[in-house]
């Protein structure tokens, strides 16, 4: 039986079409990929994302508990700031990838993929030993709204007295309010757009969902679904796990290096990491561009000198840029901007270059 959000009843009337992620039954598009792609791009878009997990980590013991688990400095977080942060296996790979957000002294909300809740739950619970902590698991309770694109800002303007434009990215306003419902009101997202995540209770989500559709529809607001994220992300170089990042891929490989505070004190996976920064990354993630026609997909060969290279973790035809691209893990020696591989598309060898990356940056 596939889990569904709060928000299932409303997806057929906004033509959704639903696929199983992870266990879920979601929308992969309402109005089409490339339609809701641009729309974040040049106006707005609307995503559920409450599929993913929420975990408070409350008590006294609560910033060394997760100073020890996340790669982040936590020490720098202060009410009303969150972070961009991993928690490692001893190895270095990682176990999720996750934002930790500081609601109050002593009290943290962890956001984490949907397909690790109970993954991630375990290993947080097996650390805990004697910290003066508490876990708790709230991601059934919880519905998260993504309101993401230029003009995310003037549409929930209309909905809300929090003073937005004061809000910088990574920051949060704890009790905010939203067409009168109570909501984590965060600077935060997944597209590469300015724009907002919306924390609220389950039961909520539904008429929210509804009054900003409502409210933001004038200026081009739409309904978006899990395709359109995808592409956003992908083409802003946000990592997805189980692609760019995985147990047996490390923050470093990635090119997510800034997110790791080795200097912060011992963490899990801190000794293997310092090993692997010092020894030279033995590979790395690029960005490839297609030189000759085909896309490059999650899981085709990257090849060099007549041998494997590496291995696509994300392809696809970029909808903003009009060009056949993807993000590869490959030998470290020809990862130099400019340097020609081929990627095997459907047994055939097909030329590519490392290009730069993030392949879309908003000005």
């Amino acid at each position: 039986m596939l889990k569904r959000t709060p928000l299932f009843p409303l997806y057929e009337q906004h033509g959704a079409r639903v696929i199983d992620f992870g266990g879920w039954e979601l929308p992969v598009q309402f109005s089409g990929i490339q339609a809701e792609h641009h729309a974040v791009r040049e106006k707005a878009g609307l995503f559920d994302v409450s599929h993913m997990g929420e975990v408070f980590v409350e008590g006294k013991g609560a910033l060394d508990f997760l100073q020890n688990l996340t790669t982040n400095d936590v020490s720098r977080l202060s009410p009303g700031r969150s972070h961009y942060s991993f928690m490692c296996y001893e190895n270095g790979g990682v176990v999720d990838d996750l934002l930790v957000y500081q609601l109050n002294p002593g009290q943290y909300m962890l956001v984490l993929n949907a397909a690790n809740i109970s993954k991630d739950l375990a290993w947080l619970q097996s650390h805990i030993g004697e910290a003066d902590v508490t876990v708790t698991d709230l991601s059934d309770n919880t519905a998260l709204l993504a309101l993401q694109g230029p003009l995310s800002e003037e549409i929930l303007s209309r909905l809300t007295d929090a003073p937005l434009s004061e809000l910088k990215p990574f920051h949060h306003i704890h009790d905010a309010r939203v067409a009168g419902f109570p909501v984590i009101l965060s600077r935060t997202g997944y597209t590469g757009e300015d724009g907002f995540e919306l924390y609220l209770a389950s039961k909520d989500a539904p008429s929210l969902w509804q009054k900003l559709l409502q409210e933001g529809q004038p200026a081009g607001l739409v309904p978006a679904g899990l395709g359109a994220r995808d592409t956003l992300r992908f083409e802003a170089r946000l990592p997805l796990y189980g692609q760019e990042l995985s147990a047996d891929i490390t923050p470093l490989e990635a090119g997510l290096g800034w997110f790791v505070k080795l200097d912060k004190g011992p963490f899990i996976g801190r000794d293997a990491l310092q090993r692997q920064k010092q020894q030279g990354l033995e590979r790395k993630l690029v960005g490839l561009q297609m030189l000759e026609r085909g896309i490059p997909r999650t899981g085709y060969a990257v090849l060099a000198d007549g041998q494997k290279i590496g291995t696509v973790t994300s392809g696809t035809q970029s909808p903003t840029l009009k060009q056949n691209i993807g993000l590869a893990m490959i030998d470290s020696r020809y990862s130099k901007l400019g340097t020609e591989v081929y990627v095997e598309i459907r047994g055939k060898q097909l030329l590519a270059k490392v290009i730069p990356t993030p392949f879309y940056k908003r000005k």
